[in-house]
């Protein structure tokens, strides 16, 4: 079976006598209507749009709810497009990895055209202005990660020939200005990236480059005007939350052994990952302000929650600071001091099991930001039970300690600030402590045996390093008097911890870690199970 078969009747059965789901909509005439009169663009041809955003919109359509397809662009690696996408007119296989260790498979097919988004490939190019000239376009999303969204002096002085993605939108944005100078036609441009109020991101840098243009001579004044009329143009708040690694050596195993064929793992010249078909986890969350002034593609029906932006901020904070991120950290700092290499592997281990539980459930949950969208119990027990578990899921704790020094005061700190705020005893907290000072016994880089580690890159590793250096991993006194200097930075754990009287506690739990070979795994396993 090839995705291709798709296109026959014999194929569509081959397929759903394997198990597959096929799209239950006339993909040919959902192609001319979306090349006719297109109403989404999303712009970054990666793996997590095709595993979540297609998806979603995917089954909006099987449910017969709508009659436009997504156009996707690249404004990077243009490989991706020769390889993933038009071989294969634009239809993928999306593979679900379930927590139980099976596989759903579901063939999408409301990718209607694949774009390259750069002058030079100047046929698509013409087709993206011609798309953004369109009264219909209403929605462009991003999935261009975080950094995809900067811009420098240099680039903004190119002007129409900006090389940044955010450069090209807004040369794109002109052009829809241009074409309807009396009323310009609005615009929702929204991010899907996993960065904080990523709204702001796409806000920021379209407005440099609209004023440049005006500087440079190349637009109006009333372009820029444009552009920050909310009424016109809106950058709304997201908060994304699925994990997407890159295609499996064993998820392509199992699609050969069920007989499909496109299974080719594809590394481009720019070390992009990609495939015919994309795998995820079974959990996803998509929460946006529901901000489009100019209407958007019903994608409510396919599992999107829309809310206000405190409400987008909200979900994030559960997230970042309650449900997700400081478990992945904790279990990171000690997954690595006991050598373990797969997040999925450390959640069949008790103590490290029963750290994430606790830290969530008993120091995490009591003052926990509840969004009312979502719901933070259901939140953090498919976190615990479903997602930080999953064997598909490739995660290693050495890649989540990477830049530990400027995640514990956002995943840790704001918890600490939010139960003083509520007039909390702090001082009762003994998971989160034991996560600080295990974070100075992996500062050492020496691991539960006694054997040097590699940490993972980390901006202030030069400057933190050199305060624990002289503490040895032995049984015996020795002086812990350098732990001053490193639980009073505030930057780093968000709060002076002995300002908050943590600063003793937490020490004494590093004089324990330090004690001798094996004092790692005997002090976890008496904090987590007293």
């Amino acid at each position: 079976m090839k995705l291709l078969d798709l296109k026959t009747e014999a194929g569509r059965k081959a397929f759903l006598e394997k198990g597959y789901t096929v799209p239950q909509f006339d993909r040919e005439e959902l192609k001319k209507k979306t090349y006719e009169n297109p109403t989404w663009v999303h712009f970054g041809a990666g793996n997590i749009f095709r595993a979540y955003q297609a998806e979603i919109l995917e089954k909006v359509l099987d449910q017969g709810e709508y009659d436009r397809g997504l156009i996707v662009a690249e404004g990077f690696d243009y490989e991706i497009i020769d390889r993933a996408y038009r071989p294969f007119d634009n239809l993928t296989l999306s593979v679900v990895m379930h927590s139980d260790g099976s596989i759903e498979k579901n063939l999408v097919g409301c990718l209607t055209e694949s774009l390259k988004a750069d002058t030079s490939f100047p046929e698509d190019w013409a087709r993206l202005e011609e798309i953004f000239r369109k009264p219909s376009l209403q929605l462009v999303t991003f999935s261009i990660t975080e950094k995809g969204y900067g811009f420098n002096d240099a680039d903004l002085e190119r002007g129409l020939e900006a090389r940044f993605m955010m450069g090209k939108m807004a040369r794109l944005l002109l052009v829809r200005f241009n074409a309807s100078l009396e009323n310009p036609l609005p615009i929702s441009l929204q991010s899907t990236d996993n960065c904080s109020h990523n709204g702001d991101r796409v806000r920021a840098g379209v407005y440099a480059y609209a004023e440049k243009f005006v500087a440079l001579g190349i637009a109006p004044k009333a372009f820029e005007d444009y552009v920050k009329n909310p009424e016109k143009v809106t950058y709304p708040w997201a908060m994304i939350d699925k994990i997407t690694p890159r295609p499996d050596s064993r998820i392509r195993d199992m699609l050969a052994a069920d007989g499909f064929e496109d299974i080719e793992l594809i590394e481009t010249e720019k070390h992009s990952f990609s495939a015919p078909f994309v795998n995820s986890e079974e959990v996803g969350y998509l929460v946006i302000e529901d901000n489009a002034p100019y209407g958007r593609p019903p994608i409510e029906k396919g599992g999107v929650l829309f809310a206000d932006a405190e409400t987008v901020d909200k979900v994030e904070r559960m997230k970042v600071g309650t449900c997700l991120n400081p478990l992945h950290t904790a279990i990171s700092i000690y997954g690595c001091l006991l050598n373990y290499t797969l997040i999925s592997a450390e959640m069949h281990d008790e103590d490290l099991r029963a750290l994430a539980t606790r830290l969530g459930y008993e120091e995490g949950m009591p003052v926990v930001i509840n969004p009312g969208i979502v719901d933070p119990m259901k939140f953090i027990d498919e976190v615990l039970t479903k997602r930080l578990p999953n064997p598909f899921m490739p995660d290693a704790p050495q890649r989540i300690s990477t830049d530990t020094s400027q995640k514990l005061s956002v995943r840790f700190g704001g918890t600490i600030q939010e139960y003083l705020k509520a007039g909390k005893d702090v001082t009762k907290l003994n998971l989160i402590p034991l996560v600080f000072a295990g974070y100075a016994r992996f500062l050492r880089a020496i691991d539960d045996n006694g054997a040097e580690m590699q940490l993972s890159t980390d901006p202030l590793l030069p400057e933190l390093q050199p305060i624990v250096a002289g503490l040895e991993v032995k049984e015996g006194e020795q002086d812990f008097s350098c732990l001053k200097k490193l639980f009073s930075r505030a930057d780093v754990f968000g709060v002076d911890l002995y300002e908050v009287g943590l600063g003793e506690k937490t020490e004494g739990m590093v004089k324990e870690l330090f004690a001798g070979p094996g004092a790692v795994r005997k002090t976890l396993h008496k904090y987590v199970t007293k």
